[in-house]
């Protein structure tokens, strides 16, 4: 019988099927953060149980950290309560812990690639939607709820249903600026956000094949946004490169065993799939987002879309025009922007930041714009100032603060003020997601920069050699 690689995966850690009901579900690893896990470990206490299997369960601090003055003491009491409550935890049960100021803290999506956490074939759960990120390395991944975590810490499995099968295939070249971001961003404007609901995607063709395993990442990422369960790339000579030497990946005689297996984790090709899209590379040009949700995405260059041609319904539409303050059949292009937001776990690796860099180079911040810069971990800040990327940024007159989620979200002090616009590398634009009443467009790392040095939504290619 054929299969997809998603077939492979899920089969293969399937404890228990249960006729008419969801699956027992292995977790090969389970990444926790401040935020999800402390009502998790409550219920554990309550229940007078231990962790199962606490060296496959890893904690980062990362959701409402500070990304200046990490040295310091947290000031706002709940998200000190909440960090102290990840390391208490942490050794309570002997997990492995990176707090503040560790070498290995970051975005939790961050530093489990780095790390080496994340390997092909895995299954991997966490208590934050944009899991689905190590998919990237052909992985199993998914968010899940706060009484799911207690479950993984308590059984090392969960019960899920199996998801319908996707595959969204991306054929040709890349254009000019065209990032992995835009590619994703591209995708959900063509499905809409709730267009691979119930389904696990896999993403093939030229485009994937070419991509960096950073830029694997971005896309898998933002699977979530267009109401996918998770997606996924087959692994490669690219991942394996990726991966090997790091941390926790294994070493000699079971490096070569794992590879054994890692080879045959790709669909076979007769294998068949609920639903799937074909898309032209050459259709996608530099996105950016003009609504208040992923999907409501253009080209740079086009006109904001009249309510008739969207998939969204017409209320709707126009409810979030006018929070937005646009117009139908407007151009996005010279619209003056306030913040820049570089970071996250779409956008928040050193590639990200080589792309920005290479747009700021020579050039100086717009005096109307309020820049954060944030890595996604410490080893990518590490990486920002060996390669000479923090000298670019500086004589640009920009910062580089430190690691943390930081606007993504705005859980912590980095909030965009309401009816300020944020030109942002992150995954979500709704209405106050970086701040009450804030207004965000979701673009690349080239298009933040080029916003970044004009004030205005510019096309970075007019910026480019």
């Amino acid at each position: 019988m054929s299969n997809t690689l998603f077939d492979k995966v899920w089969d293969a850690h399937v404890v228990r099927k249960i006729e008419g009901g969801p699956d027992v579900f292995f977790i090969d690893r389970h990444l926790i953060h401040e935020v999800t896990s402390p009502v998790a470990f409550l219920g554990l206490k309550t229940r007078g149980i231990q962790v199962m299997e606490p060296k496959r369960t890893f904690a980062t601090a990362d959701h409402n950290t500070p990304t200046i003055n990490q040295h310091l003491p947290v000031e706002d009491p709940l998200s000190a309560n909440q960090l102290k409550a990840l390391e208490e935890n942490s050794k309570e049960h002997g997990i492995l812990h990176w707090g503040l100021g560790h070498e290995n803290n970051g975005i939790v999506h961050v530093v489990g690639p780095e790390n080496g956490i994340t390997l092909p074939g895995a299954t991997i759960v966490c208590g934050d939607s944009h899991t689905s990120t190590h998919g990237a390395f052909g992985a199993i991944a998914f968010g899940i709820g706060t009484s799911e975590v207690e479950m993984v810490l308590s059984t090392q499995c969960i019960m899920q249903p199996k998801p319908k099968k996707m595959r969204i295939n991306i054929v040709g070249k890349l254009n000019k600026a065209v990032t992995p971001k835009d590619v994703a961003l591209y995708i959900i404007s063509q499905l809409s956000t709730s267009g691979a609901t119930g389904y696990f995607v896999e993403y093939a063709g030229d485009v994937f094949e070419e991509m960096s395993m950073e830029g694997r990442m971005t896309v898998c990422n933002l699977s979530i946004e267009m109401g996918a369960r998770g997606g996924m790339i087959a692994p490669d000579e690219k991942t394996f490169d990726y991966i090997k030497g790091r941390k926790f990946t294994p070493k000699g005689a079971d490096w070569d065993k794992a590879m054994e297996y890692w080879k045959t984790l790709k669909t076979d090709a007769d294998a068949t799939f609920d639903k799937e899209y074909t898309f032209d590379a050459s259709d996608i040009e530099p996105m950016i987002t003009y609504g208040t949700n992923p999907g409501m995405g253009m080209g740079i260059s086009n006109q904001i879309p009249q309510s008739d041609t969207v998939k969204d319904g017409k209320a709707t539409y126009e409810k979030s025009l006018s929070y937005m303050g646009y117009e139908q059949g407007e151009s996005m292009i010279g619209k003056t922007i306030d913040f820049v937001f570089v970071g996250s776990c779409t956008n928040g690796r050193i590639e990200d930041f080589r792309s920005f860099a290479s747009i700021v180079k020579g050039r100086k911040k717009a005096d109307n714009v309020t820049a954060w810069l944030v890595p996604g971990s410490h080893k990518v800040e590490a990486q920002i100032k060996e390669e000479g990327i923090l000298d670019i940024l500086t004589d640009a007159g920009f910062a580089l603060r430190e690691p943390g989620c930081s606007a993504c979200l705005a859980m912590n002090d980095d909030k965009v003020p309401a009816g300020k616009y944020a030109v942002s590398t992150s995954n979500r634009n709704f209405e106050g997601r970086q701040g009450p009443g804030s207004r965000t467009l979701l673009a690349s790392p080239l298009v933040a920069a080029a916003a970044a040095v004009t004030g205005k939504v510019t096309d970075p290619r007019e910026l480019m050699a």
